[in-house]
Order: C-alpha cells, then sequence, then structure tokens
C-alpha cells in the first residue's frame, strides 16, 4: 500500500467558531495540523489584545491532547501604532474584510481610501506584521475578485514593505497578480482546486459546497491547480474551512463556508498523486507558509495511506464536503 508523510502541515486559513461549535471543531485540525491561522470573524469580532488572549485561551481548552498552535489575528481596524506595538507579539497577522463580504463581516472596511488606512499600514508595515485580505468587491459574483486586483495593486505599490496575502484565490487574475509585486502572497483552498461553479449550481444545488468566493470557471481552477502542484514559492495552503450547522446550510439562506478541515490533507494528497507531484505537497502544505510567516512549527509527523476512505456524514453536526462519498486517501498515523 502506497503511503505519503507529511512533517508539520499547516492550515494558514481557518474557522473555529466559538463556544460549542469551537469545542467540537477545533480536535479536528488539531489532530492533523501543527498549526493555523485563526480567522477572527467571531461575533462580536476580534479587535483588542485581551480578545486575542482570551480567544487563544479558549481554542487551546478545547484541544488539550494535542500539540496545536493556534496563530492568532485580529480584525482590521484603522488602529495606531501604539496598539499594534501592544498586540504584535500576540498575533501573527491582522485580518481584512470589506464590509458585508462574507460570514461575520459588517464591520469590516467600507472604503479603501490609502490616505486613510496608511497610518494602520505603515505601521504593520514597520512592524512586519502581515495582511491578510479576503479580496472581493461587490459586484457580480463571478466578478467580485477580479474586480479587486486593482486594490490590491494599489496596497502592494502603496506600502512596497508590507506582507500582502491574498486569501483563497478563485481565479486566473489573481494567479497573474501574484508574481507583478514582491511583496503579494496567497492561500489556495482544497476545495478550489477540486470544483467550479458548476459543482455548486450546474444541477442541483449542492449547499455544502457553497462558499465565497465562490468556484469559478474551468480556466480559473486550471490556474490554481497548475501553481498549486508547483508548489509556488508564494503560494500556501489555507482550508478557509468554515463549519455551520445543517440548518444553516441546508436552508433558503444557505451560508458560505466549506467545511473540509478532517479531509483536507487525504484531498490534498489524491490531487498531487493524481498529477505526479506528490513530492512537492510537503511545500505546499507547511514549508512555504514557514518561510512566508517565519514561524517554527513544533514536529508532528503525518502518515497518509492511499486506501479509500468513506467521508463521514457529519462531524458534531456539521456535514463535510464530500459526505458519505469514498476518497482515495486516508491518515494512517499521526505522531
Amino acid at each position: 500500500m502506497k503511503t505519503h508523510t507529511l512533517l508539520m502541515p499547516l492550515d494558514m486559513h481557518l474557522h473555529l467558531r466559538d463556544g460549542v461549535m469551537l469545542e467540537n471543531i477545533a480536535p479536528l485540525t488539531a489532530y492533523s495540523f501543527s498549526g493555523a491561522i485563526i480567522m477572527p470573524n467571531l461575533v462580536p469580532p476580534v479587535t483588542s489584545l485581551k480578545d486575542v488572549k482570551a480567544y487563544k485561551e479558549r481554542i487551546m481548552a478545547a484541544v488539550p491532547n494535542d500539540y496545536f498552535e493556534p496563530y492568532m489575528t485580529i480584525f482590521y481596524k484603522n488602529y495606531d501604532k501604539a496598539f499594534l506595538e501592544s498586540v504584535a507579539d500576540e498575533i501573527t497577522a491582522i485580518k481584512l474584510y470589506p464590509a458585508g463580504i462574507t460570514t461575520n463581516s459588517e464591520d469590516g472596511v467600507s472604503s479603501f481610501d490609502i490616505e486613510k488606512m496608511r497610518p494602520t499600514l505603515e505601521a504593520m508595515s514597520a512592524l512586519e506584521i502581515p495582511l491578510c485580505v479576503h479580496g472581493e468587491t461587490d459586484g457580480f459574483v463571478m466578478d467580485r475578485e477580479a474586480e479587486f486586483m486593482s486594490v490590491y495593486e494599489s496596497l502592494a505599490t502603496s506600502f512596497p514593505n508590507l506582507k500582502i496575502i491574498m486569501e483563497h484565490i478563485t481565479t486566473k487574475a489573481a494567479v497573474e497578480m501574484l508574481d507583478k509585486h514582491d511583496n503579494l502572497y496567497a492561500t489556495i483552498t482544497v476545495h478550489h482546486l477540486l470544483l467550479t461553479l458548476d459543482d455548486v449550481i450546474g444541477g442541483m444545488m449542492m449547499p455544502h459546497n457553497f462558499c465565497k468566493p465562490i468556484a469559478k470557471r474551468p480556466e480559473d481552477l486550471d490556474a490554481l491547480l497548475n501553481i498549486a502542484l508547483k508548489a509556488h514559492p508564494k503560494v500556501m495552503f489555507g482550508s478557509d474551512s468554515a463549519p455551520h450547522p445543517k440548518d444553516k446550510k441546508e436552508s433558503s439562506g444557505c451560508a458560505a463556508g466549506v467545511f473540509t478541515a478532517p479531509i483536507a490533507l487525504q484531498l490534498l494528497c489524491e490531487i498531487f498523486d493524481q498529477y505526479n507531484k506528490l513530492d512537492n505537497l510537503q511545500t505546499f502544505v507547511s514549508d512555504n507558509a514557514q518561510s512566508i510567516y517565519r514561524i517554527c512549527p513544533e514536529f508532528k509527523e503525518i502518515i497518509l495511506e492511499n486506501r479509500p476512505f468513506v467521508v463521514p456524514d457529519n462531524y458534531s453536526g456539521v456535514i463535510p464536503m464530500y459526505a458519505k462519498e469514498t476518497i482515495g486517501w486516508a491518515i494512517e498515523n499521526v505522531e
């Protein structure tokens, strides 16, 4: 039986929520990942040093038997330098959401006026705090990411020393933008390496494949696969795994988010194996993130086996991608 070993896998974009959902979901990521960038879009959002410390404590309490490092973030606002200095040692990045663009983002940025943002972004540059961005406009849903490229251009040129992470990129336009500026990087999800819009609404509506940014066209999928399979040094894995209760997904107001945390590594192995690129998976799922974020996770070894695995129909009431379907790889051992 073919096996593949991954060392210190990292998820550089993860939603853990809070309360009972956090308690149920966090152990699933902690089992197979050494660490993850934790999104701050709670209700209310994480915006203070007190919030960061308290949320991290709740995360660690939910994973008492597994080594797992939550790399904390705060929700972007126009913070002053004194505040950023006070919180810098407790966070790994700051997450920027355009206002109302996705789950719990109502308090996000409503204007990308560079001069209004300048004090905060210059302070972040000086303190070497990366900026993670959900890059979408409020335009036509299939064009929202491509329309946001001009904002990335403006941010990258105005703040050349600011490390900017284009989160969960979904388009050929974003892939092409990546190498235009030295300070632009990107995360890519596993579901955006597998799905196009046709897999969401091409036949019957598939609510558990619905996310923001939505899956795009075949040519966009091809561009994402090409850069991920090469393990381009400026891209890294970020699941954007986003748990919602079943009744919030299977409803007329379908919540945005694909839940992949328990099967992400298995699916990545399947994809990279299919294209004979397994040797590049370690770089995509850990090495690049360590380099980009300058982090050193504790040792963890994940051994995956090339054998059929039936995805459970739910994890504590949360329906995963490919629920009840058979995928080609399984986790054999974690050390």
